[in-house]
């Protein structure tokens, strides 16, 4: 675990800014290459990088909030608290995982988020400050491709999830 960093000071090492998510990120790679838009799939309203990565930080007592991108997307666990991850599937089925180092409690240390499946996110232990974790995309993100959930149109489309709902979404 990073101790000789304060929160601020690993966001400042790491280059971090605010996401609309919330917390902190930066993208760490983008590939060059490109798939065109004919190559992709209908949801994709124009050409996209292969590949694209990021660090991303959450400090303790915040969250990030339900959103969905086009893509499947990877996580990472880097350092710090585990991170519990809420999950709403295209199917409307609730899942919760947790991203870490301690296999035997059933953390893993990476994740897949399937292409259109709601997430959020939050540090799991009081223990660490933050979590660090990183982000791979493909094909690569495009904040075209990236959608904050509602509270209220998830409360009407899913209310079997409302504790979730409610507890990791803003009041919108």
């Amino acid at each position: 675990m990073i101790k000789t960093h304060s929160l601020r000071r690993l966001i400042r090492c790491l280059r971090l800014k605010k996401h609309p998510e919330g917390g902190y990120y930066r993208e760490t790679y983008r590939s060059a290459e490109r798939i065109t838009k004919t190559a992709l799939p209908r949801r994709y309203p124009a050409r996209r990088n292969m590949a694209t990565a990021i660090y991303y930080l959450l400090p303790r007592g915040e969250f990030s909030a339900f959103h969905r991108i086009q893509s499947d997307e990877v996580w990472h666990f880097y350092d710090g608290a585990p991170l519990d991850l809420a999950l709403i599937s295209t199917r409307g089925v609730f899942s919760k995982v947790r991203l870490g180092l301690a296999l035997g409690r059933g953390e893993r240390p990476q994740i897949l988020i399937p292409r259109g499946t709601w997430f959020a996110a939050a540090p799991a232990a009081a223990q660490a400050p933050f979590t660090l974790a990183g982000c791979t995309v493909a094909p690569g993100f495009d904040f075209a491709d990236f959608e904050m959930a509602a509270r209220q149109g998830l409360l009407k489309k899913y209310p079997l999830h409302r504790r979730w709902i409610l507890k990791w979404t803003r009041g919108r």
